[in-house]
């Protein structure tokens, strides 16, 4: 333990963020060079090192929080990237996109501020690179044996690291032109910088992962004779089926779907645009969807010089303090203000939100193009509109940030590989391993499901089998089904140590 009365000396102290209208101007992490390594120690230094970390619950992964807090909290960061990384193949993706639930899983949490996991977890990420422990580190050995890795989101790519680094050869295909998934054109540069998922993928490459980009396995190759091609695969595709607004006037331009949008301000920062086909510059923006992707539109729109912007969640606004029927260590439906959110406050003097609304229809100009939104109030729980509450809203650019229900139906990768649905529109999968313990993964089986599917030697991870959820789900998954791979190849369930252990036991 750190300090026995750390949480009682030290106040909850955020590594405060970049000042709005300076990350305004520019695409940048917000977060960008704000270390500020003595305060995370710091803040390490509060974790109780409960005698049942809740926060291990609270996570999915199932990260080690106490004992690289502890590690933290000394300036031992070689000990604090081992533990992490003991669990968690790309800390660098999490301690940025992840809503941290651990946070409000911890024991703190009952009665104080919790501790700034996500802070901590974020420095340790980035000193582990910066000090040179995320070496290559490829395996002592090749088993003879190929997978090949359908998708390069989180999921696929932690798969395709723990397969590599057992001694499997690993094929990763993506359909994009790029490597990433929804990291690479999903997340907003503004919380991921690029850079971090490239080096990420450059370690991979020197382990002995190859990556073919423009294989839209399905359509370009087939999917059967991909399997015939290698001893098993595993499917990592997402969940690419988009949701609709089927309400009138859904055919006029200007609307269009959040990935669509999200892409295209994202190949700007890739260089392929000058400019992105579509932007909310000089326009009157709507974005209907509350959840993380509506926020990553949010922050887009207001970089892109929106004149207004507005956005619509169907739910009812939240309140400011845990509900009685969700209780800790349950991460609560609260009010919550994203970096956008924040962003928008900070322009227009308020939350751009408008809860419990829906679109009824839109209307457009001469020229087909989107003009305006008709918007209603709903019933709480019925999400029915309420009569007498419709209003017009201006909306030049809307955004439908609604979320997805599975992956792509009808694929020529499903036909080919004999994929089923299951009740929720997810690929089928088998089985229920989430209290088997995986040899060398403290968190093996945490996915909750096996990965297995009917289908011999075929695989699924992350959200195309579980539907749409947090990047430490995707891991977590990934991993997983790694450990339920190499079961099948080889009987075996030993999992490659995340980095080489040092001659010093790790303890403080």
């Amino acid at each position: 333990m750190a300090d026995p009365h750390g949480f009682l000396k030290s106040p909850r102290r955020p590594v405060p963020p970049r000042p709005v209208e300076e990350r305004l101007g520019d695409w940048c992490e917000v977060y960008a060079g704000q270390a500020l390594l003595p305060l995370v120690s710091e803040q390490a230094g509060r974790c109780m090192d409960c005698g049942i970390p809740f926060c291990h619950s609270g996570c999915p992964l199932g990260n080690l929080i106490p004992e690289w807090n502890v590690y933290a909290a000394h300036g031992d960061w070689r000990a604090a990237a081992e533990r992490l990384h003991a669990t968690n193949n790309f800390p660098e993706f999490t301690g940025r996109l992840c809503p941290a639930p651990c946070e409000d899983a911890c024991v703190l949490t009952i009665n104080a501020d919790p501790v700034t996991i996500k802070n901590v977890e974020q420095a340790i990420a980035d000193q582990i690179w910066e000090r040179g422990y995320a070496s290559p580190h490829p395996p002592k050995r090749l088993s003879g044996q190929s997978v090949a890795v359908i998708g390069s989101g989180p999921a696929g790519l932690a798969a395709a690291q723990q397969l590599t680094r057992i001694g499997h050869r690993v094929a990763v295909y993506e359909r994009a032109d790029r490597i990433g998934g929804l990291l690479r054109y999903g997340i907003p540069a503004f919380k991921l910088e690029k850079r971090h998922l490239d080096r990420r993928l450059e370690q991979m490459r020197a382990e002995g992962t190859t990556f073919r980009t423009g294989a839209d396995i399905g359509r370009d190759l087939d999917a059967a004779e991909l399997r015939g091609c290698h001893d098993a695969v595993v499917v990592a595709v997402g969940a690419g089926e988009r949701r609709e607004l089927p309400v009138p006037g859904r055919e006029l331009g200007g609307i269009h779907q959040a990935m669509d949008y999200l892409t295209f301000a994202n190949r700007v920062t890739e260089g392929d645009y000058a400019s992105p086909p579509v932007t909310a510059e000089g326009k009157h923006v709507v974005i209907v969807g509350g959840g993380d992707t509506g926020s990553d539109c949010l922050g887009t729109v207001l970089r892109q010089g929106a004149v207004s912007v507005l956005q619509l969640d169907i739910n009812p606004e939240p309140g400011g303090v845990r509900p009685d029927a969700e209780p800790w260590p349950t991460y609560p439906t609260v009010y919550r203000i994203s970096h956008a959110h924040e962003e928008a406050r900070g322009r227009e003097g308020s939350d751009p939100r408008v809860f419990s609304s829906a679109t009824l229809r839109f209307v457009g100009s001469a020229a087909g193009d989107v003009r305006a939104l008709c918007l209603t109030e709903v019933e709480p729980g019925a999400r029915s509109p309420r009569p007498g509450t419709e209003r017009w809203i201006p909306a030049e650019l809307v955004v439908l940030a609604l979320g997805f229900s599975g992956p792509e139906r009808g694929t020529g990768l499903m036909r080919q590989l004999g994929l089923g649905l299951d009740e929720r529109g997810n690929f089928a999968r088998d089985g229920d391993f989430s209290a088997e313990r995986v040899e060398g993964d403290e968190r093996a089986g945490q996915a909750g499901r096996d990965a297995r599917t009917p289908v011999e030697g075929v695989f699924v991870a992350g959200d195309a089998g579980r539907g749409q959820s947090l990047v430490v789900w995707a891991i977590a998954e990934g991993r997983a089904a790694a450990a339920a791979t190499h079961r099948y190849l080889t009987g075996s369930t030993a999992l490659p140590a995340p980095i080489s252990p040092r001659d010093r036991p790790l303890a403080v």
